[in-house]
């Protein structure tokens, strides 16, 4: 496996293994949390040579960020006639093994498949359940292996990167734009989903938000030719038994109910799309439930899979609690898009109704910058104060100067009371140290690298704490 390193890589990993796969791997020496996760596996990852690639290998798995032709691993591949997958075509030959369902959308597929997994321990199924991102409910992984009778994966629309998996399900969470260095507009990122939807066997069933206009729309596109599809619309604006009747928060914690399942539902996660995510999720298990053991989700499975719900502490980057330190709360979230930013931070608004709201914010792609500047100008309404800094580039392209980090705040400052920019996270370190205060809520937020700066400021302000104290 070359680039094992990687979240996706490293969590086909450990499913292969499960499945009594030998496997070897490669990648920098720089150190991730996946590193642990592999050598629990007894897989040490090499650094990259052409001599890891032996006679004998039976297959080659490669990340998409590694090129053949290029890649000298994959060069001696090529010479030694070795086949060659990429990760999201080796998930798809694994889908091929299982009864699978895979879990796609614009926003929220990483938590509602946390969730899945979550729940579907709870009900006691047999599953293996794969998530784009660690779980702290999965052991700080991004795989739950609970047995073999179903698949649940999360799948990426990017590059129609998802047409590889082979599903008897979908959740379908949100369709709209985004990724605007593959897919220009609505249209065409709408017809990739569309693609997915299609993919499915006669008979086989689309969970799909009813309170999102573009998963309303491929629902109703894919009903149009494929009238065999079961169609399972779950949302405040759903009807049937997967319509969200009230959402309410008190104490930090949300509660909400079902039309068609009794009782209360409890999330320690903030925000109404967590509580359709987790509908999304309860569908898909009831589903799963009634195929393996022959009835719906009730009785005591029902009140395991209530009592793990409440349990569920959220994923790696999504509304992820650092800790508290000098009276500050510390948290971080992965959002990136306007619409997901927005949601975001209205349920972290709702939870926290005292704290005062500083967000610290990074854009990833100029792109995608260029192309939703004023939503992502209109998504901070909730915050009190915002830091922006430069736009996070990515690999996949090259800037033309048409739109910065600085393009973001000009446009931000004209709407938002208090913004503050600096270039670099690092560098609003000392500015926060200053003007953070007990009661605070500090949030970092997007998919760029300021990360760090929430995680070294609350760091270094719980050791001065601890010292204090000591």
């Amino acid at each position: 496996m070359v680039g094992i390193k990687g979240t996706g890589m490293a969590a086909l990993a450990e499913i292969l293994v499960a499945e009594k796969a030998r496997l070897t791997g490669s990648d920098v020496q720089d150190v991730f949390y996946t590193d642990a996760v592999l050598r629990s596996l007894g897989i040490e990852a090499l650094p990259f040579s052409a001599d890891n690639v032996r006679e004998g290998t039976r297959l080659v798995i490669h990340s998409a960020a590694y090129a053949r032709g290029v890649h000298p691993e994959l060069v001696a591949a090529e010479r030694l006639g070795i086949p060659m997958l990429t990760y999201t075509e080796a998930l798809g030959e694994l889908s091929r093994r299982f009864d699978s369902s895979g879990i796609a959308g614009v926003h929220g597929k990483t938590t509602t498949t946390a969730l899945a997994g979550t729940l579907l321990r709870g009900a006691g199924s047999s599953s293996v359940i794969l998530a784009g991102s660690a779980v702290a409910g999965f052991g700080d992984r991004s795989t739950l292996i609970l047995g073999r009778r179903f698949f649940v994966a999360e799948t990426c629309e990017y590059k129609r990167h998802f047409l590889s998996f082979s599903p008897s399900r979908i959740i379908l969470t949100s369709v709209e734009p985004d990724h605007q260095d593959y897919y220009p507009d609505y249209e065409s990122i709408r017809d990739a989903f569309l693609e997915y939807v299609r993919s499915l066997p006669y008979g086989g069933t689309l969970i799909y938000c009813a309170d999102d206009p573009g998963a309303v729309d491929t629902a109703a596109r894919a009903r149009e030719d494929r009238p065999d599809l079961e169609l399972m619309p779950y949302g405040f604006e759903a009807e049937g038994p997967w319509n969200l009747e009230s959402y309410e928060v008190r104490d930090e914690r949300a509660e909400f109910r079902l039309a068609g399942l009794p009782g209360p539902f409890v999330l320690r996660i903030p925000g109404r799309h967590v509580a359709l995510d987790a509908t999304a999720a309860l569908a898909l298990t009831d589903r799963l439930v009634r195929e393996e053991f022959g009835g719906p989700l009730e009785g005591k499975r029902l009140e395991s899979v209530r009592t793990a719900l409440e349990s569920f502490s959220g994923s790696r980057r999504r509304c992820e609690i650092l800790g508290t330190a000098r009276g500050i709360l510390f948290m971080d979230d992965y959002g990136h898009h306007p619409t997901a930013i927005r949601k975001t931070l209205e349920g972290i608004r709702d939870f926290y109704p005292r704290r005062r709201l500083v967000v610290d914010f990074m854009s990833h792609t100029y792109s995608r910058t260029a192309a939703l500047l004023d939503g992502y100008a209109d998504a901070f309404g909730a915050a009190d104060e915002v830091v922006l800094h430069r736009i996070y580039a990515s690999a996949r392209e090259k800037p033309d100067g048409s739109v910065t980090g600085r393009t973001l705040f000009d446009r931000m400052s004209a709407r938002h009371p208090r913004v503050r920019y600096f270039e670099e996270p690092l560098e609003a370190l000392e500015p926060l140290r200053a003007d953070l205060g007990p009661g605070d809520l500090f949030l970092t937020l997007g998919a760029g690298d300021n990360f760090r700066l929430g995680r070294t400021l609350y760091e270094s302000l719980k050791s001065e704490e601890d010292a204090s104290s000591s």
